[in-house]
């Protein structure tokens, strides 16, 4: 499980409700850009993140090494339809693609629904039904900020075998339960993978989030940093309970081609069980609870 010290204790198969208050480049064509340069400098900050030169940038935007240059360095204003190829490529975040197009003189391209507006009703109805049907299989809905905003039946059920006790006051946050202590981090039998896997991670998205970069400042920094993130899309979470080591496979869900802020930042974690007695123990758990009169 990559993620307060704290969760409420309703743990529901059910809609989201809101949210309680709780680098290295290939040398250019000119020289470099001033900061009379948003726009450019904005993609270029982002293009160095990623990891990526001039070129590799403009052949997964389809655009001319050139151009992209002449606006990084202000020496052309990028076209609405260049600025999305570009944008895409790297990958930013809506939220942040809005920053670009303001400071390129155009309107923001994305809106962001609150989690309660009508529109968002038919995210709610698909993330009620992905939660459902992964029980006993334990599954979380994260925000842009890692709280848990959704959650299953089972995911509840391994956070009382786990001994983490539940709060009425604040909602859980997955960050702070992994990395603070008495938190479900304690519990984890290899926590010193999964809470620097969780903290490179939260860094990356920092990095356009002041308020998650906020976040990290507050937190106890993972001993085990050194630690490089795992290149594989599943990571494997072993956790002590009462009923004995569980193994679970942690991977993550996200919606495909979003148009709205909100959408984008949220993402599901499940957690699948990974040998035949975590099978076992989830399974005859979740039984028990939705049997009982």
């Amino acid at each position: 499980m990559v993620a307060d010290c704290s969760m409420t204790s309703q743990v529901i198969d059910a809609p989201l409700t809101p949210r309680q208050s709780c680098p290295m480049s290939n040398r250019p064509f000119h020289p470099t850009a001033s900061t009379g340069n948003p726009a450019g400098n904005h993609l270029r900050r982002h293009r160095q993140q990623a990891g990526l030169s001039q070129l590799e940038l403009a052949l997964r935007a389809n655009v001319s090494q050139r151009h992209l240059s002449c606006v990084e360095t202000g020496r052309a204003k990028p076209s609405p339809g260049t600025l999305h190829a570009l944008l895409s490529a790297l990958d930013v975040p809506l939220e942040e693609c809005n920053e670009v197009f303001l400071a390129a003189g155009y309107a923001p391209r994305y809106t962001a629904s609150p989690l309660n507006a009508p529109a968002m009703a038919m995210v709610h109805e698909a993330i009620a039904h992905i939660l459902q049907a992964n029980n006993p299989a334990p599954a979380i809905v994260l925000d842009s900020m890692w709280y848990i905003t959704a959650a299953n039946t089972s995911a509840g059920l391994l956070l009382q075998m786990a001994g983490v006790q539940p709060r009425d006051d604040a909602p859980l946050n997955l960050l702070e339960t992994l990395l603070c202590p008495e938190g479900l981090g304690d519990q984890l039998i290899n926590a010193d993978e999964i809470r620097a896997t969780a903290w490179h991670r939260a860094s990356r998205e920092a990095a356009g989030n002041p308020e998650l970069a906020q976040l990290l400042q507050d937190l106890p920094c993972p001993a085990a940093l050194a630690i490089a993130p795992s290149p594989s899309p599943v990571v494997l979470t072993r956790l002590r309970s009462a009923h004995g080591e569980l193994k679970f496979l942690s991977t993550f869900t996200t919606f495909g081609m979003p148009l709205d802020v909100t959408v984008a930042s949220l993402r599901i974690e499940h957690l699948i069980p990974a040998d035949t007695h975590t099978w076992h123990t989830m399974t005859l758990a979740y039984e028990q609870v939705t049997t009982t009169p």
